[in-house]
């Protein structure tokens, strides 16, 4: 598999959460002028690149392009007037968004506001699906 094949990979893991929970979808293309990921594009016509670095330890990479794809999404709901809370935190609703991060080398999305620190929900491309009218 090529890197740019193991790229798009990962980021249809990550899709797999947007389709889950967002109500917005990107419009997925290649990058241009030599940009080394893809571009995500909004229905406003707004885009943001997509990439990862050199971190290959287990789970990096992909949280790594959830915590951007999770950018993009935010964006992309506020241009649609929406709320810009993505993915939801079901353990608080409607108030913060969870965070991608590593835990034991799975990239998951964690609730920061846990009281006791930061509690995985799900593993990244694993949400369940929520009501997308949001």
């Amino acid at each position: 598999m090529t890197d740019g094949e193991e790229f798009r990979r990962v980021l249809d893991v990550v899709l797999c959460d947007v389709r889950a929970q967002c109500s917005v979808r990107p419009d997925v293309r290649a990058a241009e002028d030599g940009y080394p990921g893809l571009m995500l594009y909004a229905p406003d016509g707004s885009g943001q690149g997509v990439y990862w670095g050199s971190d290959d330890r287990p789970g990096a990479r992909l949280a790594e392009v959830a915590d951007q794809v999770q950018e993009w999404a935010v964006e992309a709901l506020w241009g649609e007037a929406k709320s810009a809370v993505w993915p939801h935190c079901p353990v608080h609703p409607d108030s913060h968004p969870l965070s991608a991060t590593v835990v034991e080398g799975v990239a998951v999305w964690v609730c920061a506001k846990a009281p006791k620190g930061a509690a995985p929900v799900s593993r990244v491309g694993e949400l369940p699906p929520r009501g997308v009218d949001a």
